[in-house]
């Protein structure tokens, strides 16, 4: 199966990158990725938020943005999924190209722009969602929006009867102004309205904020300060940089969102950094490609990691394979749950 999925992954990587990721998930929902559902084990399970997860490797927003293939990616291995970002009213997002692969340095940079169905379609497919799976939700706004801090409570009352989770995402780069809600006094008003919308579901999920890597340390001392009295039950630590540091090929200087292996350093100090000023959850995002790297995330202050970025380079078996890898990290470090290694080694990153 892994050498098919190599020879799948060498002829995606010859054409353009966001035709590779639609034929990729036509090629999951045809059937030929993996199928043996979520990794587990006593080690790997996971409590999070009020969730119980299989495993704590998670698919990150974006990959599934519209909601399509959650049947066959329930079955890759992963513990989590989380589709998105869903905007109220659909939209195109920003004109093409806007995907860029950096395969010298295992990584993308993306200027999507929020390109979605739109929630009435999203939350349509999510009702049919594989009853099994936890299935997360990132809540996106409008570009043209005049209220793009409504837009989100917007979302999460029309898709949240439908989700195990939901995420604020106000970290993109590629939405104008949307950073901008980051700051203190904008995010708390923005996440009280959310939890507003929160509180008025037949059934309250848990809300997470996702946050970018390029804050300085008092904007990181803000959102924790926000964060820890908002009721938001978890943090996702990070989103794309605007970085460029050290980038090869012609793609560097594009515009957009970096994503891959150059984020691994620059995310897991920033979840480092929140892990000493909240007693949250925290969900380490960013340049996740291997067990090793799943496992520094967990020890620098993760509960549990996602990945996205890595799969164009690894493939869809990767989820699976970093379970995997995890577990015996766990195991030959003598830590009978994942919990148990959670920060422990978090002087290592701050």
């Amino acid at each position: 199966m892994k050498a098919l999925e190599n020879i799948g992954l060498n002829a995606l990587r010859r054409i353009d990158p966001e035709i590779a990721h639609g034929l990729a998930l036509k090629v999951l929902n045809a059937g030929l990725g993996p199928r043996s559902g979520p990794v587990t084990s006593t080690r790997l399970r996971t409590h999070i938020a009020g969730l119980d997860l299989p495993n704590p490797v998670g698919l990150a927003a974006g990959f599934d943005k519209n909601a399509t293939a959650l049947g066959a990616l329930s079955k890759t291995g992963f513990g989590f999924l989380e589709v998105g970002a869903a905007t109220p009213r659909a939209q195109p997002g920003n004109p093409k190209p806007r995907l860029f692969r950096l395969t010298h340095d295992q990584a993308a940079i993306n200027r999507f722009g929020f390109n979605n169905d739109g929630m009435d379609t999203i939350a349509n497919r999510l009702a049919n969602r594989p009853p099994h799976a936890v299935i997360g939700l990132n809540l996106g706004a409008n570009k043209d929006s005049t209220d793009k801090a409504a837009d989100f409570a917007t979302v999460l009352t029309t898709c949240g009867p439908h989700v195990d989770f939901a995420t604020v995402n106000v970290s993109s780069p590629n939405t104008e102004k949307l950073r901008d809600l980051q700051g203190k006094a904008a995010l708390a008003a923005l996440l009280a309205g959310v939890m507003e919308a929160r509180e008025a579901l037949a059934n309250p999920i848990p809300v997470f904020l996702k946050i970018a890597p390029d804050l300085n340390d008092d904007e990181i001392n803000d959102v924790a300060e926000v964060t820890n009295t908002s009721g938001i039950a978890a943090i996702i630590a990070t989103n794309t940089t605007l970085d460029r540091d050290g980038l090869h090929g012609p793609h560097k200087a594009e515009m957009g969102g970096l994503s891959g292996q150059p984020l691994f350093e620059k995310s897991t100090r920033v979840l480092a950094q929140l892990a000493g000023l909240t007693s949250l959850p925290i969900i380490g995002v960013g340049g996740v490609g291997s067990a090793a790297q799943a496992y520094q995330k967990i020890r620098a202050g993760a509960s549990a990691v996602q990945l996205y970025t890595a799969l164009v380079y690894g493939g869809i078996s990767l989820a699976g394979e970093i379970a995997e890898g995890l577990d015996d990290l766990l195991r030959r470090d003598g830590f009978a749950h994942v919990a148990d290694a959670v920060g422990s080694g978090r002087s290592d990153w701050t």
